[in-house]
């Protein structure tokens, strides 16, 4: 019974590491990693609050999740230049990609350093974006936060 319940729990432990991919511990495509770079770059661009880059790189019908509210493209870039929500600083814990045709889904675990309403707070997400090929170029169709029950992985800021 106690050899059971030790494979088990194994077994469980090493799941949930197969899932919960290291962005240096796995070898990404191509296309994979162009993703990644994407996604980091945007996390920059939000954060330098750069909507001359950012209006090119959200596609037209794009949509945005937050804790409270979603919204469009407009508003987005509206929010980013109003200083509404200033994504300050996203650390990024895990990262993966599926390619599905034309069609990107990256997730990151995150931290998220914003500035919300003059407040500054930290949180922990699960970031789902979804990028779109247009020709030759990716464009963001999705940016969701779900936010995670877990603390923030680093508090100094």
């Amino acid at each position: 019974m106690k050899t059971t319940i030790i494979g088990l729990f194994l077994f469980i432990l090493s799941a949930q590491l197969s899932f919960a991919q290291n962005p240096s511990a796995k070898s990404f495509t191509t296309a994979e990693q162009e993703i990644i770079n994407l996604s980091k770059e945007k996390w920059q661009l939000m954060s330098d609050k750069n909507v001359d880059v950012l209006i090119n790189l959200f596609h037209e019908k794009s949509v945005f999740v937050h804790m409270g509210g979603s919204w469009g493209k407009e508003q987005e870039i509206n929010v980013i230049k109003s200083g509404g929500i200033w994504y300050k600083k996203a650390d990024i814990h895990e990262v993966s990609v599926n390619i599905i045709d034309n069609t990107a889904i990256l997730l990151n675990r995150i931290d998220l350093l914003a500035v919300v309403g003059g407040n500054e707070v930290t949180n922990p997400f699960m970031v789902t974006e979804v990028y779109v090929k247009e020709g030759s170029s990716w464009k963001l169709g999705s940016l969701s936060f779900t936010r995670l029950m877990t603390a923030p992985v680093n508090n100094n800021h």
